[in-house]
């Protein structure tokens, strides 16, 4: 349980946010893929689907005050907007409160589990929160009657003291509103929040990877959604590839509803390759899905949305003989690190080098080895499957809030040692982060995120495995 908010004592990791890490694969640089004259790397395989927005600020906020070891710190509270990709609008709450947000950053929606919110165990406090309060609920009216808020509430006092019921839960924050009246909410919702389950995701495609034999079917792919249909859209060159997309019935699909089952079907004389297949709908994204940043920008957690377009994208690998490996990742903030899973629906062993360590995955049988990757890192690899094609992965780890950290101790992935950098986030929009410029928490503006230095990990197949042209 989170101790007393009187009593608690922040920890701040400030410089350290400043260290990180850089790991050059023994293997193979990313760079020497570009001549190889092989598939260019495809990056579908690390999207898990859902909506994809743009950060616009705060919209509707107060005022609150942190209470620190150093001082109170006043910050704006409330409400942030985004700009859905394709259509629509979201509203938002921080749930990371000493980090700030980025310009224009870029969102994309993500399960708890790859978020800090995987690791609290009051997340779903957070979504009671959300789903008791402004803006789910619009009669302030109301809300301040429940609230002991007898002066009423202003949209703005109920963003500010919605947002900072939140942060107690989401940062562990010693947090208070700045008006009597936002504060009075703040109190109310800390004290009745009860832990709900985590919302299932407005659109996914369930494994986002599939592999097989010329010839056979891939898949199936499964619809995970929420919308009453999505359009089902071929692969770009399907004219000339051949392939497929068909349901269980063995004809083409061009839309589908939740549960639905999609396959590829790749012609028996196909040569080694991969094709894509995307679906699209539109709908209002569930409260409390979590939406992280491509870059360093504070996790938001969502409090309403309107009608919006969301997608997913699936690929399917396909060769007549050895190992197929259908390869896919996933934040793992309870590991910390990123999560690799290669299912290799070939008829030879999968054998790949990671971080010095060799694997092993038979035929017919999926693994999943995790990456440990520092707090804050960005990471850009290829991964080369057996037809010379690349999937690349790119992102950053962002699995705590300074309050909750254990600690100020760097995680390091392998020789060389941890680099230090330095330098100035040009972008930050320091007045939409909950700090000011006069404060220790944004120390952590400062960081320079390093890209594992070109590394590549280049999957291999048993030595005695004879080489296949």
């Amino acid at each position: 349980m989170f101790a007393s908010f009187s009593a608690r004592s922040p920890r701040r990791r400030g410089a350290a946010r400043l260290v990180a890490a850089t790991w050059v694969s023994g293997l193979v640089a990313l760079g020497v893929f570009a001549g190889t004259g092989t598939a260019s790397a495809d990056e579908a395989a690390q999207k898990q689907g859902g909506a994809t927005a743009t950060i616009g600020g705060l919209k509707t906020y107060g005022e609150a005050v942190i209470h620190e070891e150093t001082g109170d710190l006043t910050v704006s509270a409330g409400l942030f907007e985004m700009s859905v990709e394709g259509g629509g609008t979201l509203q938002t709450y921080c749930v990371d409160l000493n980090n700030p947000t980025q310009r224009d950053a870029k969102y994309h929606e993500t399960p708890w589990s790859g978020t800090s919110l995987g690791v609290n165990k009051d997340a779903g406090k957070i979504r009671w929160i959300l789903q008791n309060s402004y803006p789910q609920v619009n009669d302030l009216a109301a809300l301040a009657a429940k609230a002991g808020a007898g002066n009423g509430l202003t949209e703005q006092d109920a963003a500010a003291g919605t947002q900072v019921a939140i942060w107690r839960y989401s940062d562990g924050a010693d947090v208070d509103a700045v008006d009597p009246q936002a504060q009075k909410l703040a109190d109310y919702l800390e004290k009745s929040a009860r832990n709900l389950a985590e919302p299932a995701s407005s659109l996914t495609l369930d494994p986002p990877a599939v592999s097989g034999h010329p010839g056979e079917l891939l898949g199936p792919v499964t619809v995970h959604t929420n919308a009453s249909t999505v359009t089902v859209t071929p692969p770009a060159d399907a004219a000339t590839s051949r392939v497929r997309v068909i349901g269980k019935d063995g004809k083409d699909v061009t839309s589908a509803a939740d549960g639905s089952q999609l396959f590829f079907e790749v012609p028996e004389d196909a040569a080694a390759g991969s094709a894509d297949l995307s679906v699209q709908a539109s709908t209002t994204v569930p409260v409390g899905r979590a939406f992280a940043s491509e870059g360093r920008s504070q996790t938001q957690i969502l409090a309403g949305s309107s009608e919006s377009t969301v997608s997913a994208t699936a690929s399917a690998t396909w060769a007549a003989q050895g190992a197929i490996p259908a390869l896919s990742t996933a934040k793992n903030c309870a590991e910390g690190g990123l999560d690799i899973t290669a299912a290799n629906q070939g008829d030879e062993a999968f054998t790949f080098e990671l971080l010095g360590s060799r694997h092993t995955i038979p035929a017919g049988a999926s693994s999943t080895v995790t990456i440990p990757l520092q707090e804050d890192q960005a990471y850009d690899f290829t991964i080369k499957g057996t037809d010379g094609s690349g999937n690349r992965f790119t992102g950053v780890l962002d699995c705590r809030t300074q309050g909750s950290a254990a600690g100020d101790a760097t995680q390091t992935l392998s020789e060389p040692s941890p680099l230090t950098v330095g330098g100035t986030a040009s972008d930050v929009n320091l007045a939409e982060t909950g700090g000011s410029t006069a404060t220790p928490l944004i120390v952590g503006t400062a960081i320079a995120l390093v890209v594992i230095g070109g590394a590549a990990l280049v999957l291999l197949r048993e030595k005695e495995t004879p080489t296949r042209d």
